[in-house]
């Protein structure tokens, strides 16, 4: 058993394995926050651990925020279209991922992460900045920006907004 100190009720050591995980009706996924927003008492980052089963994907997505990945398991395809300016995401760049890589997201790159490996499981670990993420979501790569659905807050966060933690600031 790992030492443990509390805080927010919450123990400092967790154990990944015991954390709880869902897919939140995304077929093909399995999330698991290991430290959340407000959750775990964090005000500037977020970390996530997320799995996709062969095929699966993330919606094409943008956010107000900076994003850094880490592929712990598996391959696939990083889409990303760095067109902010203009009126639609327009074609994306794609970006072969594999185990031990990592890459970032710039705030507001529309981009989608895709396990286009038929043969095994995509494992990322994903850190955010400035959380809880606002999200905007594309039907397709030629979809305006002011056409882009707000889901805020997004699923995971969802629970993590329930819950009031105490406000801390620097000493």
């Amino acid at each position: 058993m790992f030492p443990m100190h509390i805080k927010l009720g919450l123990p400092l050591v967790r154990n990944i394995s015991e954390l709880p995980q869902d897919s939140y009706g995304r077929g093909g996924l399995s999330h698991i926050t290991v430290a959340g927003s407000v959750l775990h008492g964090l005000k500037e980052v977020e970390v996530w651990l997320q799995t996709f089963s062969p095929a699966s994907r993330t919606p094409i997505h943008r956010h107000s925020c900076e994003e850094v990945f880490v592929v712990l398991k598996g391959s696939g395809t990083l889409y990303i279209a760095s067109s902010s300016h203009e009126k639609s995401p327009g074609k994306p760049q794609e970006h072969l991922i594999f185990q031990n890589s990592t890459f970032n997201i710039p705030v507001n790159d529309v981009h989608q992460v895709w396990n286009t490996n038929e043969h095994e499981d995509l494992q990322i670990l994903a850190i955010i900045s400035r959380p809880p993420v606002k999200l905007f979501m594309y039907d397709d790569w030629s979809m305006p920006h002011v056409a882009a659905k707000l889901k805020f807050p997004y699923y995971w966060d969802e629970q993590c907004l329930q819950v009031q933690a105490p406000v801390k600031d620097e000493l």
